[in-house]
């Protein structure tokens, strides 16, 4: 036998260390060659490490949030092959303690439940991990049964019939207690209550198997661990609000004929992707651009050089279940509605599943952000450093306006833009939030040379 370390490979220019986002092995386990093992994130991309032997795992680098430098021992692998003694592992001495693994949020519940379902008996516990030295197992430690992954078979009733199982998260449950709710009673239309259906018990029972609060109950207190891409936004954020003086100019634009524009290319569009606000206004700002590089400019404060970019790498902000990202779409300059309408869906949609690629996600000159129907009266939106400007459009409403003496219906809509004041002044950021408000309330010009 031999130990293999895996060492973390240089996964990308620049980068000096990465973050463990996610473990998909556990010390103790068998893998694969090629199996994946981990996800690393950088400041660019999430990238996906895979084992380069087959073996066991009897190390691992650290815990998920952990920073890992370039060349560091990722995972130790216990190996049939036979490799050079300058591939020691860089980690712990080798001990032969037992450990016992945490239990899993799943783990945790059925054990509350099996507890509750037997008075002063206590759940099994977990079974111990193979051992980070000598890779014994359970078997080989007499270590107590683990905790099935199933749950546990109801107890029988005097009567000899099976009980129900009520599945509930430990929350649930709580709040249930506190309303003096029994979970038997509650009606699911799943497998596990849920604070929704105890929301419906509340409101359609009669009155009784519970007591009504007299005020709002505190839930209880819930650490996160601050990883992954919420830490990036976190420290990118903190970095431009310290770095960046911001300042942040409004105006209310009329789309009415815009918006008219748009729905009559969308009744002639065929099988081209959906026409919404978004490509017509980066089409607008591409248009507006030229006449204003201080824009669509980075800014390297340390080298004191300001970079005035002829092409429009726009970024996209978009949310995201792990925060928010922003893909870049490049060269938007030579892009009609309809190409910009589709690279705005499929990096959307690759954002949305983790698998936007390195160059897909750097690189921006400006940045737009929007949060669609959800978008205020005015937004104050954060630049995303090193550029030195970002646009944010908000909802569109309908008002009364006057124009002349009549009054009619109008789409309104307030457009923010947010810009470094060491590279632009007011009267710059003014000035192009005008020139842009021509070409939105006068849609066919976008149409022109």
């Amino acid at each position: 036998m031999a130990r293999f370390t895996f060492k973390l490979p240089d996964i990308g220019e620049g980068i000096s260390e990465a973050e463990i986002v996610t473990w998909h092995v556990k010390v103790g386990d068998r893998i694969e060659e090629d199996q994946q093992i981990a996800d690393m994130m950088t400041d660019k991309a999430t990238v996906e490490m895979e084992s380069p032997v087959s073996g066991i795992v009897i190390e691992l680098a650290g815990e998920v949030g952990d920073q890992v430098s370039i060349g560091a021992a990722l995972v130790v692998i216990e190996t049939e092959g036979d490799f050079s003694a300058s591939e020691a592992p860089a980690l712990e001495p080798v001990t032969d303690e037992v450990k016992v693994a945490p239990l899993s949020a799943d783990q945790v519940e059925v054990a509350e439940q099996y507890e509750a379902e037997n008075p002063g008996v206590e759940a099994p516990s977990p079974s111990p991990l193979r051992g980070e030295g000598r890779g014994e197992g359970p078997s080989a430690t007499g270590g107590a049964p683990s905790v099935p992954a199933q749950p546990l078979s109801p107890p029988l009733s005097p009567e000899g019939e099976r009980e129900r199982v009520v599945l509930a998260s430990p929350a649930v449950r709580a709040r249930a207690a506190d309303l003096g709710i029994d979970l038997a009673q509650v009606k699911t239309e799943g497998d596990r209550v849920r604070h929704a259906d105890l929301d419906a018990f509340l409101r359609y029972s009669n009155g009784q198997g519970y007591h009504a609060p007299h005020a709002s109950h505190a839930r209880a207190d819930e650490a996160i661990k601050v990883i992954g891409m919420r830490r990036r936004i976190a420290e990118n954020m903190a970095a431009s609000k310290r770095a960046i003086p911001h300042f942040t100019y409004v105006e209310e634009i009329d789309v009415t004929a815009l918006e008219a524009m748009r729905a009559d290319l969308n009744g002639a569009r065929g099988s081209r992707p959906k026409l919404t606000m978004l490509p017509l206004l980066i089409a607008a700002i591409c248009k507006t651009v030229p006449a204003f590089p201080m824009i669509n400019a980075r800014y390297d404060d340390e080298a004191g050089i300001v970079t005035r970019h002829g092409a429009v790498h726009l970024g996209m902000a978009t949310q995201t279940d792990a925060g928010l990202t922003v893909p870049v779409i490049r060269d938007a300059q030579d892009r009609n509605v309809w190409q910009l309408a589709a690279e705005i869906l499929r990096l959307a949609e690759a954002a949305r599943a983790n698998k936007l690629k390195p160059d897909e996600m750097g690189g921006g000159t400006l940045t737009v952000t929007s949060l669609g129907p959800l978008g205020g009266i005015a937004t104050t939106p954060v630049i995303n450093r090193p550029e030195v400007a970002i646009i944010g459009p908000n909802k569109i409403v309908e008002r009364p306006v006057f124009v002349g003496d009549e009054i009619v219906r109008a789409k309104l809509m307030n457009l923010s833009i947010s810009c470094d004041h060491r590279v632009v002044d007011g009267w710059d950021a003014a000035s192009f939030v005008q020139a842009l408000k021509r070409y939105l309330e006068t849609p066919v010009l976008l149409f022109a040379d």
